[in-house]
């Protein structure tokens, strides 16, 4: 093998973009954050127009950043969101290219995120920086909505239509959701039992398992979003590897806004239960895969403040997945599986 081509062979092939909304890192970064997702009519869309969604999503963030910055003091000073994406990117690459030579890995894991940095724009320059031209996107929603994967997805777009080289240069497809994965609701189980189990025996049954997931305005679902079907079917396919007698229950988080959201809300939920002489929940993050201000928080300090007022004696939460080597070997499965059906399709297509 000559020198160009030992260098040819060396050069990845498939970058994978792993992306999520992301969170500010510093106090700093809280309202440039809240900005732009008050701004992004993809989550929450006003009805008088674009123009006064910008006014209200700038005047939004700048009364609530005080007591949001207060409540990621709380948790350290800001989201650890974007150094856990990183890990995944790292952790994904490496079992994507596992089975690779040392010297011929196919596979380069790229992370953007929809708010703040990395952007788009500085993952795409990443990518051809290292001439690598095939981009699959996968993103840290296992379930689809407008509000996460779809404003993803818009932004991304934008982007293309503004940078003629990335539009003409990358071959760009995408994961859309991965909701029953096998893999994750594994991962998912997993983090169920090794909380549940640390109950003592004879309250172990008594546990209501309360699944957590993020908030959607009741509009994005009436107009078709997928979001609560695939939550159910998560939720679902956990249960069935749990086989538990435990009682369950759904909630809904982070709802925020002048806009109706589903529910019933966790919160919602929590009263009740305390309404009902329940004295140990176990609170399960369904539609989050990382930890961040909803999980650190939301559930492990308003939610547990609400739960002792309620009546609730323990009221604890699963590990967020995270590092989870079945949650990295899920993201490998649903990358392999993509590609697979990909160059399947294309095969045929060159066929006809």
């Amino acid at each position: 093998m000559t020198a160009l081509e030992s260098l040819t062979h060396m050069t990845p092939t498939t970058a994978i973009l792993l992306y999520n909304l992301g969170g500010p890192t510093t106090l700093d970064e809280v309202q440039p954050f809240l900005t732009e997702l008050f701004c992004d009519r993809d989550i929450i869309e006003l009805p008088a127009g674009a123009r006064f969604q910008t006014v209200f999503g700038r005047t939004l963030a700048r009364l609530r950043t005080p007591a949001v910055r207060r409540n990621y003091r709380l948790i350290g000073g800001g989201s650890p969101l974007k150094p856990a994406t990183f890990e995944q990117a790292r952790l994904l690459e490496s079992r994507l290219n596992a089975s690779h030579p040392e010297n011929a890995k196919p596979f380069r894991v790229f992370v953007a995120m929809r708010y703040l940095q990395p952007t788009i724009v500085q993952a795409l320059e990443s990518i051809r920086d290292e001439g690598i031209t095939r981009v699959v996107t996968l993103p840290l929603f296992p379930h689809w909505s407008r509000a996460t994967t779809g404003s993803w997805r818009h932004e991304l777009e934008r982007v293309l239509q503004s940078f003629v080289w990335a539009r003409a240069e990358l071959d760009i497809t995408h994961v859309d959701r991965y909701p029953t994965e096998p893999r994750y609701l594994d991962a998912l189980a997993d983090t169920v039992r090794q909380r549940l189990f640390r109950f003592p025996p004879p309250v172990q049954p008594e546990v209501v398992i309360l699944f957590s997931a993020h908030g959607l305005p009741q509009a994005l679902v009436d107009r078709g979003d997928p979001y609560v079907a695939d939550i159910k079917a998560t939720r679902s396919g956990v249960w069935e590897r749990l086989g538990l007698s435990n009682r369950q229950v759904l909630g809904y988080q982070s709802r925020v806004g002048p806009v109706r959201w589903i529910g019933p809300g966790t919160d919602e939920v929590i009263d009740e239960l305390g309404r009902e002489g329940v004295k140990h929940v176990l609170v399960v993050p369904l539609s989050f895969v990382s930890d961040h201000i909803e999980t650190l928080y939301e559930i492990d300090i308003l939610f547990a403040e609400r739960a002792r007022r309620a009546g609730i004696e323990s009221f604890v939460r699963t590990e967020s997945l995270n590092a989870h080597p079945w949650f990295i070997e899920a993201l490998g499965r649903v990358v392999e599986g993509h590609l697979a059906l990909e160059d399947e399709l294309r095969g045929l297509a060159r066929v006809s």
